[in-house]
């Protein structure tokens, strides 16, 4: 079908329609089914479209299309809220909130520091009663998220569902603890990732593990010892505070050198597990241009999958997105793909 043509037939019958009169029979109805008629040719021409799936490694491509296949599906956003920047700022208002019952745990660090992380064991799962056998997902929330964000909190859901374990990596000083020492979150350090890891290995050494992350305080006490804290809760954008903050604490020379080091053109080419990215080229965070595409198909254990909508964290779908979305489907159908059948990621 033609939607361009549809589209300028259904423009010139509004057209004639609006010349009989507003006021003549059936107008207004014909309006707005006129209307609905062009908005959804719209939508289904211009916005519902199939994610673009980048990996230079064919296998693993034949892998994602056998054992993942929804990331070669049509995508259809929310129609009534499809825009980037409206699922960015709904979807943490609008998406439900699934109960959770952590079990959490303090981990000292090297320098003094302390990490909390937030257990979900899924004692009850009939698919691997055995504890230590039991896939172990660890979840890295956002830049100031916790393990009550209701993406974390869906995540789980899904795993629970699967069988799985989780755990929950808090950043230092996030989700009410006390920060004991004056350092924070850094995009470019991996310091405490690595020791989260070698702690959840180390609790369960015969266990399949895996890392999803998503996106990217208080304590001012500790922290003004060290810092302008005035100058630094003036900061009006995420550039201002990392100038102001996050790269003076890392030591790094300026911004643009603490930017530099944390960019995944950096990290990309290095990676040596199958690792798989999902963003819309509409993320008001990560925008399409930004996206690293080229280096991506550099590496045969990358694959990209790029939606033309979703916003940042958003993906919604359905008339009332409130459950399940895009982002969720592509985790489980992942997770799952990866723990049983993850041995045949390159042998196909």
């Amino acid at each position: 079908m033609d939607w361009q043509v549809l589209t300028r037939e259904l423009s010139l019958y509004l057209e004639s329609q609006v010349r009989v009169g507003l006021f003549g029979s059936g107008v207004g109805l014909s309006l707005v089914l006129g209307f609905g008629v062009a908005y959804a040719c719209y939508y289904l021409s211009s916005i519902a479209k199939k994610p673009q799936l980048v990996a230079s490694n064919d296998r693993f491509c034949r892998f994602l299309e056998e054992y993942c296949p929804v990331v070669t599906e049509t995508y259809y956003p929310t129609i009534w809220c499809w825009e980037g920047r409206v699922q960015t700022l709904l979807r943490p208002f609008i998406t439900s909130r699934p109960q959770v019952q952590y079990r959490n745990e303090l981990i000292k660090t090297a320098d003094g520091g302390q990490i909390s992380l937030d257990w979900f064991d899924n004692g009850d799962s009939l698919y691997y009663p055995d504890a230590s056998t039991r896939p172990t997902v660890l979840l890295l929330p956002g830049l100031t998220g916790t393990s009550k964000e209701s993406y974390i909190l869906h995540m789980i859901h899904q795993s629970e569902t699967l069988g799985y374990r989780c755990v929950v990596f808090n950043n230092r000083g996030i989700a009410g603890e006390d920060l004991l020492t004056p350092r924070t979150y850094c995009a470019a350090n991996t310091e405490d990732l690595e020791a989260v890891i070698h702690h959840v290995h180390s609790l369960h050494p015969a266990a399949p593990f895996m890392a999803a992350g998503v996106s990217m305080g208080g304590h001012r006490q500790m922290l003004e010892k060290l810092f302008d804290m005035d100058l630094v809760m003036k900061a009006r954008t995420v550039r201002e505070f990392d100038k102001q903050f996050t790269s003076v604490m890392f030591g790094y020379r300026t911004i643009d050198d603490y930017y530099e080091d944390a960019s995944p053109c950096r990290k990309l080419k290095s990676v040596g597990i199958p690792v798989l990215c999902l963003n819309s080229v509409d993320d008001v965070f990560s925008p399409g241009h930004a996206i690293p595409v080229e280096t991506a198909k550099q590496n045969a254990n990358v694959a990209l999958v790029l939606t033309s909508c979703g916003g940042h964290i958003g993906f919604l779908e359905g008339i009332w997105p409130r459950k399940c979305t895009y982002m969720d489907r592509v985790f489980k159908q992942f997770v799952q793909a990866m723990f049983e059948h993850g041995n045949k990621i390159f042998s196909m």
